[in-house]
C-alpha cells in the first residue's frame, strides 16, 4: 500500500512498511524512512508507486485551469476529492486527486485553506483584488527593472530625482525605487552612495557628507522663517573705546574689549558681550529657532548660523556702532595687577575697531610686546591687557596644579581651513600667541566672574564642571554640563559658565538671560529670572545641547578631515605632497605635520612617542574618508624647539588607546581633548574672537 500525505507543508508519497495503531513507518522514493501519522494522511493507493505518483500528480496540476477550478468550485467548503469528481467528471483516479490538491494549495488567492484536504473558494470581490494586486506587483517589477538598467547607464530615473536624499539617509524599503536602486548596487558591486554620486544624483563628496547631516539635523532646511528683528530700549552709552580681535571669516562677533586708565592710576579694562538676550525673549519665535538649533554650526568654508543674518547683523559688534552689550569690568591696581572689584553693567558700546588676526599675528608677538616695536591700533590697549592675561594665567596655573593636575602645554599648533572656490588652504598658527592668550584668558575670567555673579544671586545657569566625578581618571576627569556653580579643574576656575558667545550658542544665550536678571534685579534676580532654581526646562537645555554639540562638532571633524584629503589631492596635482612627513602620536596613530590629518598604520614597527617619520600617499577616498599610506622611513625625531607641532607627552600618557582608536578617523582636534581636557577649553575661548571654530576657523 502506498500513502499520498503532508508533511511540513509539502505533499509527498511512500510505501507503508508497517502500521502501528494511528502511525504509518513509510519508505520514499529517495529510500529515507519516515514516521508519518495518519491525520496527514491524504490518499491511499495501490498503484502507481510513490515516484510516479508525484510526477504525474505535478503534470496534472499544472494542466488544471484555475479559473475553471473556481468556478466548479462554488461557494461551500469542500473537499478535494469532491471537487475533483466534478472537475474530472468521474472519481479522480490517485495522481489526478493529487494533481488536483496541489493545485489548490498552490492557489492561496483562489482558494482558503481550511483544513487539512479542505478548501473554500474566494469571495469574488477577494479574488479580484488579489489579482489587480498581482498585476500591480508585475507592473512594478518591470518599472524597477527598468529603473535598474538606467542605473546601471549611470543615468537617474527621474523619478528618483526629488528623493536622493530620503533613498540614501532614511529609505522605505518596499519602494520600487528602494528596490532598484538596491539591486542596482548589488549588480555593480557598490554602494547606494557612490552610485548616487555616479549617477548625479549627489554633486560630489562635499555635498553627500553635507546632506548627510542636514538630513539629519536640518531635514527641513538651513534657512530661516521671516522674523521680526526685535527692538531693545535706548541705553547708557559706554564712555570706552572696544575693540574686538577675530579672524577674517568672521561675522558673529560677540565680544570687544576696552582699556580705560582712572583717575587714581587704577586700570578698568572692560570685556563686552553681544547682548541679543535684551531682544530675544524665552519663549519667542526667535528663541524658538535658536533653541532648535543650539549652536551655529562650522564647517571650512561655510558655516550654519544659530540665530538669522538679520538679527546677529542688529547685535554684532561692529566697529562705528554703538552696540546693545554685556559689559564686564574688571578694576587693576597695575602695580601688582590685583583685582579690586568687578562691575556687570547693561550699556550701549562705542566700538572703534574690528581687528583681526591675519594682519595683526605677525605685528603682535612677546617680543614686541616686551620691546614695544611695532604700530598696529589699539596697540596701548594691546599692551595693558597683555600684562594682566600673563597675571591671570599664572593664578589659574596655581589653582590648576593645586588639583594635583600638570600644567598646561601650549606647544601645540592650530590648524585655520580657508576655502575658495573649492581649493582649500590649510595654515598653522602655533598656539598660545599673544593676541589667543589675550582673548582666551579675558573669556575664561568672564565666563567663570559671572558664573559665580549668578551663584551669588541663587540664579541657576548652565556650567562646565571637570574633576570630582566618580570612577577611573577618564570619568573624573569628564567635562560635564551641570546647572549649579562647580569647579572646572582642567581650566584652574572655581566654576566655568559659558557666557561669551550668546550669538553662536544657546547656552551662552540662556546663561545672559540670567545673568541680565542678576545686574538689573538684584536680590530680586530668583524670582525673575527665566530660569528658576531646578527648572526641569534647564535640564532639557542641557541635555538637548549636549546631543546637538556633539553632533556638530562630529560633523566639523568630517568636513575637516574631508578637505584635508581634498589639500592632499591639491598638493599632488601640483606635484607635491607624494610623500610626507607625520609625527608618531602613539602606536599605530600618526598624524600629518603639514595639516591635522589623523592615520592609522597597522603594522607600524615600534617606533618612540614623537618622532617623525616619511610617508607614501597611496590611495585616499573622499567618501569614506579612508587613507592609506606605506611607511618610507623614520626620520630624526624633531630637536626640542620644533615639539611644537606634535601632541605633548602628557596628552599620550593620558589618552586611552581605544579613545586613540576612535580618534584615528577624525582631525587633529578629536586627539586635543586630553581627559583633563584644559587645551580644548582654552582653545574654545580662543575661538571666541575666531569663529567658534574649536581649534580651525570657518
Amino acid at each position: 500500500m502506498n500513502l499520498f500525505f503532508e508533511e511540513s507543508g509539502d505533499f509527498k508519497a511512500g510505501t507503508v512498511l508497517s502500521q502501528q495503531g494511528e502511525a504509518y513507518q513509510v519508505e520514499l522514493p529517495t529510500g529515507k524512512r519516515s514516521k508519518i501519522k495518519s491525520k496527514d494522511v491524504l490518499l491511499q493507493y495501490s498503484a502507481p508507486t510513490p515516484h510516479q505518483l508525484l510526477e504525474d500528480a505535478q503534470k496534472i496540476a499544472q494542466d488544471v485551469d484555475v479559473d475553471f477550478l473556481w468556478e466548479v468550485a462554488g461557494q461551500e467548503e469542500f473537499g478535494f476529492a469532491e471537487l475533483g469528481a466534478e472537475y474530472f467528471g468521474h472519481a479522480p483516479q490517485p495522481a489526478e486527486a493529487a494533481g488536483l490538491l496541489m493545485r489548490l494549495h498552490s492557489s492561496p488567492i483562489y482558494f482558503y485553506k481550511k483544513g487539512r484536504g479542505r478548501y473554500k473558494a474566494a469571495p469574488e470581490a477577494s479574488l479580484k483584488a488579489a489579482q489587480a494586486g498581482i498585476e500591480k506587483k508585475q507592473q512594478q517589477a518591470v518599472i524597477q527593472a527598468q529603473y535598474v538598467e538606467q542605473l546601471k547607464a549611470n543615468q537617474l530615473p527621474e523619478v528618483m530625482q526629488p528623493s536622493v536624499l530620503h533613498l540614501l539617509f532614511k529609505p522605505d524599503k518596499n519602494s520600487i525605487e528602494y528596490k532598484a536602486l538596491d539591486a542596482a548596487c548589488n549588480e555593480l558591486q557598490t554602494t547606494p552612495q557612490r552610485l548616487m554620486l555616479a549617477v548625479g544624483g549627489i554633486a560630489s563628496p562635499k555635498e553627500l557628507h553635507f546632506s548627510k547631516f542636514r538630513y539629519e539635523f536640518f531635514p527641513k532646511g538651513v534657512g530661516f522663517p521671516a522674523i521680526t528683528v526685535p527692538s531693545v530700549a535706548a541705553l547708557p552709552v559706554a564712555d570706552v573705546k572696544a575693540f574686538s580681535i577675530d579672524d577674517v571669516t568672521t561675522t558673529e562677533i560677540d565680544d570687544a574689549l576696552s582699556v580705560v586708565t582712572l583717575a587714581d592710576g587704577n586700570v578698568r579694562i572692560g570685556i563686552h558681550i553681544a547682548a541679543p538676550g535684551l531682544g530675544i525673549k524665552r519663549d519667542d519665535a526667535i528663541d524658538a529657532i535658536a533653541r532648535h538649533r543650539m549652536s551655529t554650526v562650522y564647517m571650512p568654508g561655510d558655516k550654519i548660523t544659530m540665530l538669522p543674518d538679520e538679527l546677529v547683523a542688529a547685535f554684532s559688534l561692529d566697529e562705528g556702532k554703538n552696540c546693545p552689550a554685556l559689559s564686564l569690568y574688571a578694576t587693576l591696581n597695575p602695580a601688582d595687577w590685583t583685582l579690586i572689584s568687578t562691575e556687570t553693567k547693561v550699556e550701549a558700546v562705542p566700538i572703534s575697531a574690528n581687528l583681526r588676526h591675519n594682519t595683526l599675528d605677525a605685528l603682535v608677538t612677546e617680543a614686541t610686546l616686551a620691546s614695544g616695536e611695532g604700530d598696529y591700533p589699539h596697540k596701548a590697549d594691546i599692551a595693558v591687557l597683555w600684562q594682566w592675561v600673563q597675571v591671570l594665567e599664572q593664578v589659574r596655573m596655581a589653582k590648576r596644579e593645586s588639583f594635583g593636575l600638570r600644567p598646561e602645554q601650549n606647544n601645540r599648533v592650530d590648524f585655520n581651513f580657508y576655502v575658495t572656490d573649492d581649493v582649500v588652504t590649510i595654515d598653522r598658527r602655533k598656539r598660545g600667541a599673544p593676541l589667543d592668550k589675550i582673548v582666551a584668558e579675558l573669556m575664561i575670567f568672564a565666563n567663570s566672574t559671572w558664573g559665580k555673579f549668578m551663584a551669588d544671586h541663587g540664579v541657576p545657569g548652565i556650567y562646565r564642571a571637570q574633576g570630582g566625578g566618580s570612577g577611573g581618571w577618564a570619568a573624573k576627569m569628564q567635562v560635564r554640563m551641570v546647572t549649579h556653580a562647580a569647579p572646572h579643574q582642567g581650566l584652574g576656575v572655581d566654576q566655568y559658565a559659558w557666557s561669551t558667545s550668546p550669538l553662536r550658542r544657546y547656552t551662552d544665550l540662556v546663561n545672559q538671560w540670567q545673568i541680565l536678571a542678576c545686574a538689573e534685579k538684584g536680590i530680586a534676580a530668583p524670582l525673575v529670572a527665566p530660569f528658576k532654581p531646578r527648572d526641569a526646562d534647564l535640564f532639557a537645555i542641557v541635555s538637548a545641547f549636549d546631543a546637538a554639540y556633539s553632533g556638530y562638532g562630529d560633523f566639523q571633524s568630517n568636513m575637516e578631515r574631508y578637505w584635508c584629503l581634498r589639500w592632499l589631492g591639491q598638493e599632488q596635482k601640483e606635484g607635491r605632497a607624494k610623500q610626507v612627513e607625520a609625527v608618531v602620536l602613539k602606536d599605530e596613530i600618526l598624524r600629518l605635520v603639514d595639516i591635522p590629518l589623523v592615520i592609522k598604520l597597522p603594522g607600524m614597527p615600534a617606533v618612540a612617542r614623537g618622532a617623525q617619520v616619511k610617508l607614501d600617499i597611496l590611495r585616499w577616498d573622499e567618501v569614506d574618508l579612508s587613507i592609506e599610506v606605506r611607511l618610507l622611513e623614520v626620520l630624526t625625531p624633531p630637536a626640542s624647539d620644533q615639539l611644537e607641532e606634535q601632541e605633548d607627552d602628557a596628552l599620550a600618557d593620558e589618552l586611552e588607546s581605544e579613545e586613540l582608536d576612535a580618534a584615528m578617523d577624525m582631525p587633529h582636534e578629536s586627539l586635543e581633548i586630553p581627559l583633563e581636557v584644559p587645551v580644548d577649553e582654552t582653545a574654545e575661548e580662543n575661538e571666541e574672537a575666531e569663529n567658534g571654530t574649536p581649534v580651525s576657523g570657518a
